[in-house]
């Protein structure tokens, strides 16, 4: 007898096969944008009585006037999620409409689980995927062109990247060097695909593993000959900065170049650059090489200093509120740090720079954030019972029930002894009674 069950199963694995081939490309377009930064501010004179500088010399090195400082309740993923809440908004998208969160940080609030999967749970986006990705400040482009890559081969519609840092919690507040650099924040787009053609048109990621330890943070796994060298601190920022500054001004104006050329472009059809907020120094020194002029490159660095990963994302939802991005711009985004990565990213700009506004899904949006604030604690005692086995149930049970015979003989010893005290007090008064009597 001749088995079809191979043949049978050929024909599936080839339709299979020729539709995923035949998949038309789509296009990832930017459609909602938020950010959110602690209301703490550190200035630079705030600085002064911490460490040995003086507001001048950091303005004169960095461009830093001041920057945003989590207070103890704010974590990177409550400033994530508020980010990724606003940005929804704006693009009146619903939590169960996501398909897939990726959050870019250095700091996140957890080795595991994901800050990612903590965000997708305060949202309520019960049919996303999760996870984070670890690239420094080369974050936030790294995970854009993971999410548009997704969507440009139809595997998902919608995504939420979010850049969230709490840079405070790891800095050497000893080492004026880096103290005065950091600052904490979150910033948020939401990416939806669309046959309309525009959007995120090409992007070049690259690494250099060789130069780790120029900018580094040593964390569990480290080696402990490496935290011994008199320099590094576990969970505490290391920089070479001058070794960082010539490796940034190096690849900056190459890769937004390389980016350039896959679309067939030159750096003067860059309607607004938004470079990684690393050091105004570097910020002037891309616009020189790109040679674009000031107002074709932003810049926000005064009032956040570096926050890695959300500076991209913080930058581009205040540059919409300045109106300094229209319909039909092209966007450059260009991401540089640890690693040592870098990351560069094309954008056609398609959306209509606007605010978020009221309407019926308003109202959803904010049903489905209340339902996942009930669903939070009743999955986790649903979770807790399920797993427990019949043999931990009936122990449970037969402990539930030795409690309550014990707190009923407790109750009953004590009434009783009430009633003994009451007996022995009558019979005391009784026999006063008959004292006085006699």
């Amino acid at each position: 007898m001749i088995d079809n069950r191979e043949h049978s199963r050929g024909p599936r694995r080839g339709q299979a096969a020729h539709q995923l081939k035949s998949r038309t490309l789509r296009y990832a377009h930017i459609i909602g944008w938020g950010m959110e930064v602690p209301s703490q501010v550190l200035s630079n004179t705030d600085l002064e009585a911490i460490v040995d500088t003086n507001d001048d010399w950091i303005m004169t090195r960095t461009g830093i006037k001041e920057r945003r400082i989590a207070e103890q309740r704010e974590t990177t993923t409550s400033l994530a999620t508020r980010a990724a809440q606003k940005a929804l908004a704006i693009a009146d998208v619903l939590p169960s409409e996501i398909d897939l969160i990726i959050v870019a940080t250095a700091t996140p609030e957890h080795m595991f689980p994901s800050t990612a999967s903590l965000v997708q749970d305060y949202l309520g986006a019960n049919t996303a995927g999760a996870f984070d990705m670890s690239a420094a400040c080369s974050g936030f482009v790294y995970g854009l062109d993971m999410a548009a890559s997704k969507i440009q081969t139809g595997a998902i519609n919608t995504a939420v990247i979010i850049g969230a840092e709490t840079l405070s919690r790891v800095v050497d507040w000893a080492d004026r060097g880096t103290c005065i650099l950091f600052g904490d924040g979150a910033g948020a787009v939401v990416i939806r695909g669309s046959d309309t053609p525009g959007g995120i048109l090409s992007s070049v990621l690259r690494s250099d593993g060789a130069g780790w330890d120029l900018l580094t943070l040593p964390t569990n796994g480290s080696r402990d000959t490496y935290l011994q060298d008199g320099k590094h601190e576990m969970h505490r920022i290391y920089m070479d900065g001058r070794g960082v500054y010539r490796f940034a001004t190096k690849v900056i104006g190459e890769s937004v170049r390389d980016a350039l050329a896959q679309v067939g472009m030159e750096p003067d059809d860059i309607d607004l650059l938004i470079p990684h907020q690393a050091n105004q120094r570097i910020i002037d020194y891309a616009a020189k090489n790109l040679k674009l002029p000031p107002e074709k490159v932003y810049s926000n660095i005064e009032r956040y200093g570096n926050t890695s990963a959300a500076t991209i994302p913080i930058a581009l939802a205040e540059a919409l509120d300045e109106n300094r991005i229209k319909t039909g711009d092209t966007l450059a985004f260009v991401g540089f740090g640890g690693g040592l990565s870098w990351a560069a990213m094309i954008i056609e700009w398609t959306a209509v720079p606007g605010k978020s506004q009221y309407s019926i899904t308003w109202g959803r949006r904010q049903g489905e954030y209340a339902l996942a604030g009930v669903r939070r604690p009743l999955r986790r005692w649903w979770r807790q019972l399920i797993l427990l086995s019949p043999t931990t149930w009936i122990a449970a049970l037969r402990k539930a029930l030795a409690d309550r015979r014990a707190d009923i003989q407790t109750r009953a010893e004590d009434i009783q002894h009430r009633a003994s005290q009451i007996i022995d007090r009558d019979e005391k008064r009784n026999r006063s009674a008959k004292e006085d009597e006699e």
